[in-house]
Formats: C-alpha cells, structure tokens, sequence
C-alpha cells in the first residue's frame, strides 16, 4: 500500500484539496518552510503538528505585511 502522504511536504495532498480557512472559507496554501496552511485572504498561517493541520483561528499565526 502507498502512503499518498508525503513526509517531506508534512500534510496528504488530497487533505489540502479539501480543507478550507475557518475565518474567510478561502483556500489554503502549504508553506513547507514553516509547516504551516496559509489563507492569504485572512491573513493567517494554520500550524501542522505531527501531520494534523490545527485549523482553529485562536491557534493560527497572524501573517506580517511585506
């Protein structure tokens, strides 16, 4: 049986089809550099533990404006 889990990129890809941001119901991307699910529409970076994304708001990381 293949592992459709990449253990590199930290999250299944048909996972990250499915899952949307909780606060603007927006689509998210994966940055791998800081393992995290980015909603660029809320502004918010969704923190990925041990290959669970938290998609809770109050756990989320606020995202700095460039």
């Amino acid at each position: 049986m293949t592992n459709s889990k990449d253990s590199k990129s930290g999250i299944d890809p048909r996972l990250l089809e499915v899952l949307i941001c909780p606060a603007s119901r927006g689509p998210l991307s994966f940055d791998k550099e800081n393992n995290e699910l980015v909603s660029k529409k809320a502004g918010l970076a969704y923190p990925i533990r041990d290959g669970v994304p938290i998609m809770l708001i109050d756990e989320a990381r606020e995202l700095e404006e460039n």
